[in-house]
């Protein structure tokens, strides 16, 4: 009997001993992945503690690294310009092959329901072309990876999900936003693209962004994890869980889709958002990395906050390096907070990427924003604008949406006009020395101004009184 409790005890040691000794890869290391191309991609896993680890990348490149004494280890392998499918091979402890590797464009794509809606769409809630895109969705080129929903109130390494391909099983549940700009990515630079969905519906930009970032900022207020708030949106939650696990993998970039969350407290989101984007750059490690946002779309809300919350988001494209904005003006849905159209804002996205990032120069990417305002001798104002070379449309319909005031700063409705120099005037009778002009500035409005190119114009105000004040007066 003493024989067999030794012999079981030598068995449980020796089992347990192989299992923690395994060498292991997160789970976004796995077969039908895609690295970045041309670059010196890192990877990284456990072992047991100073094994000689070598990755072998099959179109011809090698690196070798020692796990240190916690087991950990992190290495740099090169690789080549866009193709495949290839294999790579981890020796340690353990070999690993993974199968089926892409080399292309990688891009991380995180927000909230806006972004994590799926091709399919919500229950009772469409989106546009939807069955057309998952008939036609399988694509061996474009790869998928989700990252299932997870909270934590510290950093982990690793996260629950699978690379895919796509097809209309894959794509039919994944972000619309995220597959659509993938697809056009993928269709005019004719290379593989993978992107990386993390994103949760209902959830505060605090909750994506690490805790030494929010601290910083005086004037937001920690939500304490044991308070009844939803694990979700407490601060930081899911930059733990969700986004720090990928640290460090290399993409070219991000798209976000966020807002909503925040709109009553657009003062705080001037500061968060641009704060979020720099922690983001600095935890890569990776540089001013391309970082493209959607503008929050109308919707009836019964409140007008949206219009300082997408004037943060403008705020935080003019001055934050090497970001852009898509602008949803024209399909937002007063009933509906998530826009049918999300083909046309993954592929407003993707604009910017492609002119931007790839060498398209020859396409626009970014509607009118606006520039500067004089005033005409006769009473009125002309609006000069940005990304509007070429000039100005309303497409054929009428300009609405545009307001004026005088020096009582009480707005009226206003009449406007696209001038041959590009510029737009505006005006209203009943208003004879106007001051300030705003666009669009509701949560629920239809965006009539355009370029030429079709992009709509962002919401807009010329005056500059203070969010905080704007707001107040508004509860």
């Amino acid at each position: 009997m003493r024989i067999i409790k030794t012999l079981l005890f030598l068995i449980l040691i020796n089992s347990t001993t192989s299992v923690t000794s395994q060498t292991k890869l997160p789970a976004f290391f796995s077969s039908n992945m895609v690295f970045q191309q041309n670059e010196k991609v890192a990877v990284w896993g456990e072992d047991k503690p100073n094994v000689t680890i070598k990755i072998i990348g099959s179109w011809g490149e090698e690196s070798v690294v020692k796990s240190n004494q916690n087991g950990t280890w992190k290495l740099k392998i090169q690789t080549p310009k866009a193709g495949g499918p290839y294999t790579v091979t981890i020796k340690g402890s353990d070999e690993i092959v993974l199968n089926n590797i892409l080399i292309g464009e990688v891009w991380l794509c995180s927000g909230q329901s806006n972004m994590d809606m799926a091709v399919i769409g919500f229950k009772n809630q469409p989106i546009n072309g939807s069955n057309e895109a998952i008939l036609n969705a399988t694509n061996s080129q474009i790869r998928l990876f989700e990252v299932k929903r997870n909270t934590s109130t510290s950093p982990l390494d690793d996260v629950s999900g699978s690379w895919n391909m796509a097809q209309p099983k894959t794509v039919k549940s994944f972000s619309a936003t995220a597959y659509f700009f993938a697809k056009k990515l993928q269709q005019t630079l004719n290379v593989p693209i993978g992107v990386i969905q993390s994103s949760w519906g209902g959830t505060p930009i605090e909750s994506w962004t690490d805790l030494a970032t929010v601290s910083k900022i005086k004037a937001i207020k920690p939500i304490n994890s044991n308070t009844n708030i939803k694990p979700q949106k407490v601060v930081s939650s899911l930059y733990n869980a969700m986004i720090h696990p990928f640290a460090g993998y290399s993409i070219k970039g991000v798209i976000w889709y966020q807002g909503e969350s925040n709109r009553s407290r657009a003062a705080e989101y001037k500061l968060l958002f641009p704060a979020m984007i720099k922690s983001w750059r600095a935890n890569w490690n990776q540089g001013e990395f391309p970082f493209y946002f959607v503008q929050i779309a109308p919707f009836g809300y019964g409140d007008e906050f949206s219009p300082y919350l997408r004037e943060a988001q403008l705020y935080t494209m003019q001055q934050v390096e090497n970001t852009g904005m898509a602008v949803t003006l024209d399909i937002g849905d007063c009933n509906y907070i998530h826009p049918r159209e999300k083909k046309l804002v993954g592929e407003r996205l993707a604009y910017w990427a492609l002119a931007r990032n790839y060498d398209f120069k020859e396409i626009g990417f970014s509607g009118p924003l606006y520039k500067k305002m004089e005033k005409t001798p006769n009473g009125k104002i002309s609006v000069y604008f940005d990304f509007a070379t070429n000039g100005l449309s309303s497409f054929g319909k009428e300009l609405t949406g545009f307001e004026i005031a005088g020096e009582d700063k009480v707005f009226v409705p206003a009449k406007a006009k696209i001038m041959k120099d590009t510029s737009l005037m505006v005006w209203s009778d009943e208003i004879k020395k106007p001051i300030a002009v705003r666009y669009a500035f509701y949560n629920c409005i239809k965006g009539t101004l355009f370029n030429v190119e079709g992009l709509p114009a962002s919401s807009f105000r010329t005056d500059d009184w203070e969010i905080e004040e704007e707001i107040k007066t508004l509860k």
